[in-house]
């Protein structure tokens, strides 16, 4: 185990190592930075008179680093930590945090193109099948996750599938950020600079999902077409497969993920305020 010192750090915040992680390794690690940004910037706001813990503020005292994951022997995938927040008087706030960085949702919906214009008639939404073996299931059905690439299109494993199987390809200049239509910047009543995102689990990961919107009219012959095709690939042992679920009901049919139920929310709201 090392120990060294966060940058900056004022009064001095010792960080914690295990034997296979050094300093720089940690310190460039994307999810790392924005959340010890964001927790540096949350815990100054404490200064405002006005601030709930303003007459005894909390405090970054320690990181402990207690294991971390590697994706390919060499790039940092995940980390989990320990780190000591507590006021002067000893009291401390729980500090259990796995770190994994930011992803993105896709709300894909496909509809019929000889339905009128701005119609929710017909509408599908494509879901994805997968092994998550944290939850313990080989067929989790959710909205296709994955990342943006460096021109803002969608990428991952679930964009490869549905590009392979669809022959669709979902470019950036075709996407709405619903999160951000729902959430604008600077809309936190605490003065914190939180993202503008979805948090699935606030208590113990960093995770923050962007949800997008993307949304294409099809002809009907070729919707029917990939209805039938996307329903028997999971015969073939496809580790990711696609479905297509009516609109209405897709708050049931993925039910378990909370990027379905977000996008369901966000789609209805942002709907019934005429933003989308």
């Amino acid at each position: 185990m090392s120990t060294f010192i966060l940058p900056h750090s004022v009064p001095e915040v010792p960080i914690n190592l295990p034997s296979d992680l050094y300093p720089d390794q940690l310190l460039s690690f994307p999810a790392f930075k924005t959340w010890i940004e964001t927790l540096q910037q949350s815990l100054a706001t404490q200064a405002i008179e006005s601030h709930a813990f303003h007459h005894d503020p909390y405090r970054l005292r320690k990181i402990d680093v207690q294991s971390v994951d590697f994706f390919g022997g060499k790039r940092l995938g995940f980390v989990k930590l320990q780190a000591e927040v507590s006021n002067e008087c000893g009291e401390k706030l729980p500090g259990s945090v796995f770190l994994r960085g930011a992803s993105v949702g896709m709300m894909l919906i496909l509809q019929p193109d000889d339905v009128p214009e701005r119609s929710e008639e017909d509408k599908q939404v494509i879901l994805t099948l997968q092994p998550r073996i944290p939850m313990g299931s080989l067929s989790f059905p959710e909205l296709p996750a994955g990342m943006l690439d460096d021109s803002g299109s969608f990428a991952g494993g679930a964009a490869k599938e549905i590009a392979e199987e669809t022959g669709l390809e979902i470019p950036a200049s075709d996407l709405t950020d619903m999160t951000k239509l729902a959430i604008p910047a600077g809309s936190s009543d605490s003065n914190e600079h939180l993202q503008q995102a979805v948090y699935p689990s606030p208590g113990g990961c960093d995770e923050f999902i962007p949800i997008f919107l993307w949304q294409k009219r099809v002809p009907r012959g070729q919707l029917k077409e990939w209805q039938g095709k996307l329903t028997g690939l999971r015969e073939h042992g496809e580790k990711i497969t696609l479905i297509l679920c009516p609109l209405g009901q897709m708050w049931k049919r993925g039910g378990r993920d909370g990027k379905v139920l977000a996008g369901w929310a966000l789609y209805q709201g942002l709907r019934s305020e005429g933003k989308i």
